[in-house]
């Protein structure tokens, strides 16, 4: 996490304003900590999930990520209360599609969505993300988790896409992630319905991996998260992942063998070696690899477009 404040120990720490961050035997929380406003979702928030998912890649601490939020709520949506565009957008623009070209452009800032740009994030993210939806989630708040890896509900949880009821549009990459998740009619009907669904009926609907009792939740996001990462390479989940969220997307398996075949070259070469022995030896492997380091053809492929 970027520093920007020294603890007792001269070790630098980040402040946040609206999340709440704690690693624990390898496993970040992260708590959308506006309890007071529901966690109601901000640009000031925007920019911190986007700066946490961003500087978790380097983190070599971290093994896994599970966001959940403070208090009765995992985020009631956006900030409505704010003056102006309370979406942070500057209305004197009159962006084209021309403009979106350079999403990263200083000029475009404040015309990108703010949920897309934390969905890109966490899609981006080389550490599995599981979501403890604790409460409601709504709005952005739902689509937020669109792009986690698991959807963990509380049975007091309830999962809304209301954008139609309020004359918006879908966002945060939403219209990407969802039909990916259940399907395109039923994604479909989620957004024109804009229905508020419990957590037995997101679970129906195909959003939830699981529903928990609200004092089982966090153990049982814990548990999945350790389930997955405990023992593993953090490089060779990092890839796994990434591979997962981008190769179903090709035109062409011969596209995801390409990657695939480099992925499990360096693999091999790397903690793959020391698993092999370990098999061999009947022991448990002493994974070194971290997802810090990636292999050498790893930022080209994300910078490569998809064919």
């Amino acid at each position: 996490m970027s520093p920007d404040t020294a603890d007792d120990n001269g070790k630098h720490t980040m402040t946040w304003t609206t999340l709440h961050h704690r690693v624990d035997d390898g496993i970040l929380t992260v708590t959308l900590d506006r309890p007071g406003h529901l966690n109601a979702f901000t640009p000031t928030m925007a920019a911190e999930l986007e700066q946490t998912f961003t500087e978790v890649n380097e983190d070599d601490d971290v093994r896994a990520v599970i966001v959940t939020g403070a208090g009765k709520a995992f985020c009631a949506g956006m900030d409505l209360s704010s003056e102006g565009n309370v979406f942070g957008l500057d209305e004197s623009r009159t962006p084209t599609l021309a403009d979106m070209t350079d999403l990263d452009g200083p000029d475009i800032r404040r015309v990108r969505d703010t949920g897309g740009r934390v969905t890109l994030a966490i899609h981006a993210c080389r550490k599995p993300v599981i979501a403890a939806i604790n409460g409601p989630a709504v709005g952005i708040g739902a689509t937020m988790t669109l792009a986690m890896d698991a959807r963990l509900m509380s049975t007091a949880a309830r999962f809304g896409l209301v954008f139609g009821r309020l004359g918006i549009t879908p966002e945060a990459v939403s219209t990407w992630f969802l039909p990916r998740l259940v399907g395109l009619p039923k994604a479909l009907d989620l957004l024109y319905s804009a229905e508020i669904l419990d957590a037995e009926a997101a679970a129906t609907a195909g959003l939830a991996h699981a529903v928990h009792a609200p004092d089982q939740l966090h153990a049982q996001a814990r548990a999945l998260a350790d389930r997955w990462t405990l023992g593993r390479s953090g490089v060779a989940t990092a890839l796994t992942r990434q591979m997962t969220v981008r190769n179903a997307t090709l035109e062409h398996p011969e596209d995801a063998h390409r990657v695939e075949s480099l992925a499990m070259f360096y693999s091999s070469v790397g903690d793959g070696r020391e698993g092999v022995t370990a098999f061999r030896e009947k022991r448990s492997p002493r994974f070194s690899r971290k997802a810090s380091t990636m292999p050498p053809f790893y930022d080209d492929w994300l910078d490569t477009p998809a064919s």
